[in-house]
């Protein structure tokens, strides 16, 4: 019997790189659309999206992990995501340049984090995930905010 267990990802793609989010956190794939600014917010900060007549904070996930910002294109979708923060859950839309799929890895094929200097910060990388087109950086969506920035996007949001 192996002990082995099943992830299932949501993949998506930032330039030539490859990213997965559990789907479990996801909430919603929405085509991209203009966001409501909000003013003073960090540069990564879009403004809000409209789900279904909830605000949705959203960001340039791009600019969040130090990529260039992005350029919207007929594949940009907006990645509705929960992030557990503290002691809370923030929803958040992500710009993400296109949504690949959903997969299912083990937990076998998840390697830690390499710790490389890579681009982006490695604290953000959950895993990686080896497959024959290339790696799939598993992104822990806990670390990606502080819970400073997140009370402060929370915060603006329901401004």
């Amino acid at each position: 019997m192996s002990d082995t267990s099943e992830l299932q990802l949501v993949t998506f793609g930032l330039g030539a790189e490859i990213f997965a989010v559990p789907v479990t956190l996801v909430r919603e794939i929405l085509d991209y659309r203009e966001t409501f600014r909000i003013p003073n917010g960090p540069d990564y900060l879009l403004g809000l999206t409209d789900m279904r007549g909830q605000g949705v904070p959203t960001i340039d996930f791009r600019q969040r992990l130090g990529l260039s910002p992005f350029e919207p294109t007929q594949a940009t979708r907006i990645l509705v995501v929960d992030v557990p923060v503290a002691d809370r859950v923030l929803m958040l839309g992500l710009v993400v340049d296109r949504v690949l799929e959903v997969c299912s890895v083990t937990s076998d094929q998840l390697e830690a984090a390499p710790d490389i200097g890579v681009r982006w910060s490695s604290d953000y990388i959950g895993g990686v995930i080896k497959r024959s087109e290339g790696f799939v950086v598993l992104v822990d969506m806990a670390k990606i905010f502080s819970s400073e920035e997140a009370r402060a996007l929370a915060t603006r949001a329901a401004a």
